[in-house]
């Protein structure tokens, strides 16, 4: 196996990419968003021309899972391969389960997570994002990969205030659950501020110079111990009990004042509010609402707030250590990862999902480098794409080529019909928005490609045709015979129908179109290596008003 790349995005099936390119004991960290198999699909949300959300959605992926020879394969390696523990657990697990789709989507995770274990170092940590559907039947595949032991918490994370469930109980809460691969894992702790409550029942004293808010907290605890000198007095603890502090430390809190002693002479020590980090972060994680606003929000389904993750990769790393999200989606532990110096590493198996992430980190790092690897660079590594089961992820792959936002002609009726993508810009002064219709085809084309091309842009738009395999003559001169589009804004002439290979575009070549817009919200520019306060993350992702918002489904 290779040396590990860190900074780098690489497109494909997380379980081949970690064996061939993730050495055993390589991260440092492992944060994990896996489908759900909540049944659903899932839809990306893109800008429309006039800057706004779009209405019109592409489906980013179904979270159905399904028992295939596939999954039959997956089972039998495991039973074969995997640690002893770990084929008897889900060998039980198909015993009471049944070969049906939530044994399908447990065989997955089971592979994937017995690898994740492997990559990670001995002071390493994992966290599995997910939700009720499952977590119960993760855990125990959790506790059978990295043992009993191994298990640190389960975290509650409140990511909305309300959601209306007919005939139950609102779901709000995701389940995070944390493990460690041994007992000497990183860990640094992390505070949050006290409740305005809490301080004002406790921190209910004052001094009288400084007007610090102090509370009178004991000096003793269970246990015998010696008499100590107080105030020049030698004093002994209530019985059964002893002194908290050496002599010394009594010495110099005396000095510094910081004694309290009560009208029988008992001494307390003042706990001052200003010296204290603030509240222990516990496990029920209620502050870092999911809202469905704000700057943060990218429209990509499953994002998760930048605040959540700042404060997993806080926790659980140091600056300089490797991350790893394997199922990356639009990258939010990548970007935290980049903000807080650490390297990182994130997967995805949809091209879809490796455009936003591009997107995402230009506009959060600009001129940040890193690496993509599974992506074509080469007409043979375009074509193999194009040979793959799932057409769209070609299809996707050309489109972000040229900045198109995706469409999906066949969900759409009417004038769309055909339409693969489109790409919206500005043509008169007044900011007035039009589209290029953006067709791609991956095997034999023909005149007649080019014909309803025109006849879908009609006279309003200009149209883009993109081809894996050469043109004809004939669709050449077609397309030449549609003319040009004058442009008002630009002062000149666009050819109205375009015509590029696969080639020519990974040769660098472009079409000649007036200013585009961009279809992907624009997402903030992040200065690695700022420690943004936790209440910055939330306002950044919530916007200006950071309320929880309820969801209503």
């Amino acid at each position: 196996m290779a040396d590990l790349k860190t900074n780098v995005l690489y497109y494909g099936d997380n379980l081949e990419i970690l064996r061939r390119h993730i050495p055993d004991g390589s991260i440092d960290l492992v944060y994990l968003d896996p489908p759900f198999n909540s049944k659903a699909d899932y839809n990306i949300l893109f800008r429309e021309q006039s800057g706004q959300r779009s209405a019109a959605q592409v489906q980013a992926f179904t979270d159905s899972w399904h028992w295939t020879h596939d999954t039959e394969r997956a089972y039998q390696e495991t039973i074969e391969n995997a640690p002893l523990k770990v084929s008897k657990a889900i060998e039980a697990l198909r015993g009471f389960i049944g070969s049906n789709d939530v044994m399908a989507y447990l065989v997955m995770m089971t592979v994937r997570l017995v690898e994740l274990h492997r990559t990670l170092k001995d002071t390493g940590s994992l966290y599995l994002h997910c939700d009720p559907t499952a977590s119960h039947y993760l855990k125990v595949i959790l506790d059978t990969i990295f043992g009993t032991p191994g298990f640190r918490n389960e975290v509650v994370w409140q990511r909305t205030g309300a959601h209306n469930d007919p005939r139950r109980y609102g779901r709000v809460t995701d389940t995070i659950l944390f493990y460690t691969k041994t007992d000497k894992w990183t860990w640094n702790p992390q505070y949050t501020a006290y409740d305005p409550g809490y301080v004002r029942e406790r921190y209910k004293y004052a001094d009288e110079a400084t007007g610090r808010l102090h509370w009178r907290n004991t000096m003793t605890a269970a246990g015998p111990g010696p008499a100590r000198t107080f105030r020049g007095q030698l004093r002994a603890p209530p019985k059964g009990t002893h002194w908290r502090f050496s002599q010394e430390e009594i010495d110099r809190m005396e000095k510094e004042g910081r004694i309290y002693y009560s009208p029988s002479g008992m001494p307390y020590v003042k706990s001052y509010l200003d010296e204290l980090p603030g509240r222990p972060l516990q496990n029920l994680w209620t502050d870092v609402p999911m809202s469905k606003s704000g700057t943060e929000r990218l429209g990509y389904p499953t994002q998760k707030p930048l605040a959540l993750l700042d404060r997993i990769i806080r926790v659980s790393s140091n600056v300089g250590d490797v991350v790893l999200d394997p199922f990356c989606g639009c990258g939010t532990a990548v970007v935290a990862a980049q903000q807080l110096n650490r390297r990182w590493i994130g997967i995805d198996i949809t091209h879809l999902a490796i455009t936003v992430m591009k997107q995402r980190l230009a506009d959060s790092f600009p001129g940040l480098k890193y690496e993509v690897v599974g992506e074509p660079v080469d007409l043979e590594g375009a074509r193999a794409l194009a040979r793959q089961r799932d057409r769209y992820q070609f299809q996707w792959w050309a489109l972000s080529l040229v900045g198109a936002q995706p469409r999906e002609p066949e969900r759409k009726k009417g004038a769309d019909a055909g339409v693969d993508g489109v790409i919206s810009f500005v043509d008169e002064n007044g900011g007035k928005a039009r589209r290029v219709v953006v067709q791609v085809k991956s095997g034999h084309v023909h005149l007649d490609d080019i014909k309803v091309l025109e006849t879908t842009i009609g006279a309003e738009d200009l149209g883009l045709f993109i081809t894996l395999e050469p043109p004809t003559e004939p669709m050449r001169v077609e397309a030449a015979s549609a003319g040009f589009h004058r442009s008002p804004l630009w002062r000149r002439e666009f050819p109205r129908i375009q015509i590029f290979t696969i080639e020519e575009l990974l040769a660098g070549k472009r079409p000649d179109l007036p200013g585009k817009l961009s279809p992907y919200a624009k997402a903030q520019r992040v200065k690695s290596g700022r420690q943004i306060s936790l209440s910055e993350a939330v306002s950044a992702y919530n916007g200006p008003d950071s309320r929880v918002e309820s969801e209503v489904g």
